[in-house]
């Protein structure tokens, strides 16, 4: 028997179906299937509890007659959109879907009312598969590293221990200014280790540069299994609302979370994981979207340019439990 999950995006989406993956793989005899994005698939490739994925470029269409063949007893969706709905159509098999609250996300959005529960999306996609009698195990988020993803990192920072700070985001709004970080890591004494995508790689290097032997930039030079690696070694992270800060999660790194234009309240911050929000106080005006935007709607970016320094690091010392290192 087999069952076919689906969630097409984004890095960290897919991570946090993991639980979900594994929970169904440990208590049915059902072989589990993923559909995602071929640009997401690697986060899955070392994943024991998949015993296939299928990748698309952009419709379920490119892999459609494969899908059939299969003969899934059951279709889970952790996407739920248009395309996820006519893939539930065209294959025909039961499917079962999660709440996504769309209405609530929006009346936060536009009104700042919050109808939304209180709970983690990784909680919801469990309702999912109510139905079949899978249960949460507490076990939190999965992250598989492959002997690939091992990069050589100094012995001395090794032994010291280090912080991973993460200067990536899909959405501007997301994005932990430079300023900011120079301003975190000039009162800081450890070893940090700077990931980020290619888009990244710049920033990396003029917040490396100012200080050099403590912060070595990894921005742009790595995989996505690679940054896994050093999250997962991690004595701390420092990050936005990122995918890497749901893989840093599923490591159980403490994690320090500097929130944007987004909130916790939207259900998708660390999961069973020791972290800390940081958040400006007494925004109205956020959240100002479910997701992120290319720039500020009210033009002044207060939600990052007025974070506290001095709270960001003093939440690195608590949670990397690193002493005084002021």
């Amino acid at each position: 028997m087999k069952i076919l999950i689906i969630r097409f995006s984004s890095i960290g989406d897919i991570i946090l179906t993991t639980p979900v993956v594994r929970a169904i793989a440990e208590q049915t005899n059902f072989k589990v299937h993923f559909l995602t994005k071929a640009r997401f698939a690697s986060v899955l490739h070392h994943n024991p509890y998949i015993a296939k994925v299928y990748t698309i470029e952009n419709t379920v269409s490119e892999v459609l007659i494969h899908l059939k063949k299969e003969q899934y007893s059951y279709l889970i969706d952790l996407h739920k959109n248009l395309r996820s709905f006519r893939l539930r159509r065209a294959l025909g098999v039961s499917a079962y879907h999660f709440p996504k609250y769309n209405v609530a996300k929006w009346l936060l959005v536009n009104f700042k009312v919050n109808k939304l529960p209180n709970s983690h999306i990784v909680d919801r996609y469990f309702q999912a598969v109510a139905s079949l009698k899978i249960k949460k195990d507490k076990k939190g988020l999965d992250y598989f590293l492959g002997s690939e993803d091992q990069v050589a990192i100094p012995v001395a920072t090794k032994e010291e221990g280090y912080l991973v700070f993460v200067l990536g985001a899909a959405h501007f709004t997301k994005q932990i200014p430079l300023n900011l970080f120079k301003e975190i890591i000039s009162q800081l004494k450890k070893p940090i280790l700077l990931i980020g995508g290619p888009d990244e790689r710049k920033i990396g290097e003029n917040l490396a540069r100012p200080f050099p032997g403590q912060v070595k930039n990894y921005a742009g030079h790595l995989t996505i299994g690679q940054s896994a690696y050093l999250l997962s070694g991690a004595q701390a992270v420092l990050t936005p609302d990122t995918g890497m800060m749901h893989i840093a999660a599923a490591f159980q790194r403490p994690t320090v979370v500097i929130w944007g234009n987004t909130t916790p309240d939207l259900g998708m911050y660390p999961y069973r994981t020791e972290h800390e929000n940081i958040e400006v106080p007494n925004l109205s005006c956020r959240p100002c979207d479910k997701i992120g935007k290319k720039e500020c709607p009210k033009g002044h970016f207060k939600c990052m340019k007025n974070q506290s320094a001095e709270e960001v690091r003093a939440a690195l010392i608590k949670l990397g439990r690193l002493g005084s290192i002021l």
